[in-house]
């Protein structure tokens, strides 16, 4: 599902004015391999990333969203990052502020594969060639394999 109902019930009210709304990213590890899908939106490979559901814990979102996206079980392992993302402004314009909660994750089972349609592919890429994956994704990435505490901004 690519825009959950209760936003769509939002818009409905506030119209394109800005809302400020919590996301997830699972930064999904599995051996020397890092789990990235193809955004059908923009195009951009990343991790698995969406939008934690009202009264849902963000580790259940994260875990959720890897099932719903690329059909895989995961074990969330620790909170790596916590960090605002300049405002969004979609096609429409649609305004949005988001809280992300970046996750390093570990890989438990299923195979990948674009399971919900936001994705035009899944898989497994080595973690020192990412390749084409932009600066933003490859930090949260980053933040996800360093050991240590959560980081969160403002703290740096």
């Amino acid at each position: 599902m690519a825009t959950p109902d209760f936003i769509l019930e939002l818009r409905r009210m506030v119209g394109t004015h800005p809302l400020t709304l919590t996301g997830v990213t699972a930064v999904i590890v599995r051996g020397d391999r890092v789990l990235l899908g193809r955004r059908v939106d923009n195009g951009a490979l990343t991790p698995i990333t969406g939008i934690v559901d009202p009264h849902e814990e963000p580790a259940d979102a994260a875990r959720r969203e890897a099932l719903e996206e690329a059909a895989v079980t995961i074990r969330v392992d620790r909170l790596a990052w916590v960090h605002q993302i300049p405002r969004v402004t979609y096609e429409n314009g649609d305004r949005t502020d988001y809280l992300d909660l970046t996750f390093r994750c570990t890989w438990l089972s299923g195979d990948p594969y674009p399971a919900d349609g936001e994705m035009t592919e899944v898989g497994w890429y080595p973690l020192d060639d990412l390749g084409e994956v932009d600066a933003d994704m490859r930090e949260r990435i980053a933040m996800a394999l360093q050991d240590g505490p959560s980081r969160f901004e403002g703290g740096r």
